[in-house]
C-alpha cells in the first residue's frame, strides 16, 4: 500500500517529536501556535536543499536529512540565536519508506540535539526539494549581524576550510580511494553547525557569518555590509590533515593556485568567520571551554575590498570568490 502525505507525516516525522514548553500547537492543524518568551527577538532562516545542486543524487537520505537541518542551525550560530522550531517542506518524486526512515532519523536526530521541536510542513509529489525554516531566540538587541565590523578588527574562522569543497570534487572526478576521503566526505555530508559557540560570541564580536559559500564571498558579504575592507593571509587559513594529505596524492601544494581556491571560495564549509576588536581579544581567548579551533586570518581595514596575500607578502589573485547560483 503506497503512503499518503498524511501516513508520510505520521509514521516519519511525528513518531519522535521534541517537545517544548512554548509550542501551544504543534503539527496536526491548519498552522502551529508558538509562544516568543518576553524579552527576546525572533530570528528566523530558511534554506532550499535540490537534487543534482546541491547534493548528488546518490547521497545517502540520512546525510540529506542532517544537513537540511545544520545549514539552517549554522545560519542561527552566525546571528547568536538559540533554536527552537523548525518547519520542513518535503517534495518527494516517490514515498519510499526505506529512504523516508534514513532521512527522517537523521533530520530528528539532529532536532533533538538541538532542542529544536518540528512543529509543521507540507508534503508534495515532486522532483527531489527539501525546504527548512529554523526559528531561535536572541535577546532583544543582542543579535550578531554583518554590518558592524570596524577597522582594526582581527578576522577569525573556526575549524578548517576546504575539506567539503575537495571531497565534492573528488566525489566528482571518481577519487574516492583516496586516503582522507572519507573524513572530507563527511565534512560535506554532516557539517557541524557551531550554535552554542555563536551564541558566546555575542559580547565578543562585532560581525559575524557563516561560511556556506565560500570565504571570500562570505567575508565580502561582511565587507560590503559594513562599508570596510581587509586583508587575509592564505598560509594563515586553516586546513585539515586530510585534506593535506589529499592534495598531496593529487600534486597539489599550498602555492597550487587550485588549492587557495578551495579554501577561499570552495564553499559547503559551515564554520564561523568573525571579526573582534583588539580590545576583546582577551575574552575570545577564554571560549577554549568549547574545545573549537579558532584561528585568526586577518584584518579589516578602512579601505574597501578583500585583499589576500600569500606569505611572501605577494598579493593572490581569485578566479571565483564564492558560490553564486544563475551564475555561469
Amino acid at each position: 500500500m503506497s503512503l499518503s502525505e498524511f501516513s508520510i507525516i505520521e509514521k516519519y516525522f511525528m513518531r519522535r517529536a521534541t517537545t517544548r514548553r512554548d509550542v501551544s500547537l504543534g503539527i496536526g492543524d491548519d498552522a502551529a501556535i508558538l509562544d516568543v518568551p518576553d524579552g527576546l527577538q525572533l530570528v528566523t532562516t530558511t534554506d532550499t536543499l535540490i537534487e543534482d545542486i546541491h547534493f548528488p543524487a546518490e547521497t545517502n537520505p540520512g546525510a540529506i536529512g542532517y544537513k537540511s537541518l545544520a545549514v539552517n542551525l549554522s545560519d542561527l550560530a552566525a546571528m547568536g540565536a538559540e533554536p527552537a522550531w523548525v518547519t520542513l517542506s518535503l517534495s518527494l518524486p516517490d514515498a519510499r519508506e526505506d529512504w523516508l526512515d534514513a532521512f527522517s532519523n537523521d533530520f530528528l536526530d539532529l532536532c533533538e540535539k538541538s532542542g529544536v521541536q518540528l512543529v509543521g510542513g507540507d508534503t508534495v509529489s515532486g522532483p527531489l526539494v527539501i525546504t527548512v525554516q529554523v526559528m531561535g531566540f536572541v535577546p532583544a538587541g543582542k543579535a550578531l549581524r554583518r554590518d558592524a565590523a570596524k577597522p582594526g578588527d582581527r578576522i577569525f574562522v573556526t575549524g578548517t576550510l576546504g575539506d567539503a569543497a575537495l571531497a565534492l570534487r573528488l566525489r566528482k572526478e571518481q577519487e574516492t580511494a583516496l586516503s582522507g576521503y572519507t573524513e572530507l566526505l563527511r565534512r560535506l555530508e554532516y557539517p557541524e553547525p557551531h550554535v552554542s559557540y555563536g551564541i558566546a560570541l555575542r559580547d565578543i564580536a562585532n560581525a559575524v557569518i557563516d561560511i556556506s559559500d565560500g570565504l571570500a564571498a562570505d567575508l565580502g558579504h561582511i565587507l560590503a555590509r559594513s562599508g570596510v575592507g581587509a586583508t587575509i593571509h592564505i598560509d594563515q587559513i586553516p586546513v585539515s590533515h586530510a585534506l593535506q594529505v589529499c592534495c598531496n596524492q593529487l600534486g597539489l601544494t599550498q602555492i597550487d593556485g587550485r588549492v587557495p581556491e578551495l579554501v577561499l571560495a570552495g564553499g559547503d564549509d559551515y564554520e564561523l568567520c568573525f571579526t573582534v576588536p583588539e580590545d576583546r581579544i582577551e575574552n575570545l581567548q577564554a571560549l577554549e571551554r568549547f574545545a573549537l579551533a579558532v584561528t585568526e586570518i586577518g584584518v579589516i581595514e578602512p579601505m574597501e575590498g578583500l585583499r589576500c596575500v600569500a606569505a611572501d607578502g605577494e598579493p593572490v589573485a581569485l578566479q571565483r570568490f564564492g558560490y553564486q547560483h544563475f551564475s555561469e
